[in-house]
């Protein structure tokens, strides 16, 4: 793409240097991930104090609360990477997996694997992503209350469309996509 073409976003290369010599990198901005990362992003109404703590407090659709189980809950994922991605996460308040009883542990396990299940039922993703991020420098947004990831993939969802335009194609809303993945919830 030469200069003239490129998007009034494109940083040119040369416009970017360290120590005076241009790296080889492109830049793309997005000065408005700022607020989100400073916990500054009022696009969503959010109750005050830890999401995971408060969300079982209200209705489950209001919470996006897939599931309940005795130590642990199953939430969708407010800000999902993927559409159908939700977070497995303990009742009590705790950062470090060490911190979980043994029952909270195998449940949370147990309740990944039901989640796996249910968004299989649900939307036949190709494969999936599950884990933790511990601790902020893990990239842990609510780093404070752990929770596991169970993120639905599919052949050719990573493309360029988050990448260059800052854009994520979700092809249903969070409302739809609570509805029939709790339909899809294991019965035990």
């Amino acid at each position: 793409m030469s200069e003239q073409q490129a998007p009034h976003h494109w940083i040119r290369q040369d416009d970017f240097q360290l120590a005076g010599v241009p790296d080889a990198f492109q830049r793309l901005w997005t000065p408005h991930r700022l607020a989100y990362v400073r916990g500054e992003d009022t696009s969503v109404r959010t109750r005050p104090g830890c999401p995971f703590c408060t969300g079982p407090d209200y209705d489950d659709a209001e919470s996006l609360i897939i599931h309940r189980g005795e130590h642990c809950f199953v939430i969708q994922n407010l800000f999902p990477y993927n559409p159908g991605h939700l977070l497995v996460c303990p009742y009590r308040h705790v950062a470090d997996l060490e911190d979980l009883t043994l029952e909270e542990l195998v449940e949370l396990m147990e309740l990944t694997r039901d989640s796996v299940i249910a968004i299989r039922a649900a939307a036949s993703p190709d494969a999936f992503n599950t884990g933790l991020n511990l601790g902020e420098a893990a990239g842990g947004s609510l780093a404070a209350h752990l929770h596991m990831h169970v993120v639905p993939r599919w052949g050719g969802d990573a493309n360029f469309m988050p990448v260059t335009a800052g854009t994520k194609a979700m092809m249903d809303t969070l409302g739809s996509t609570w509805e029939l993945t709790r339909a899809a919830w294991p019965k035990r």
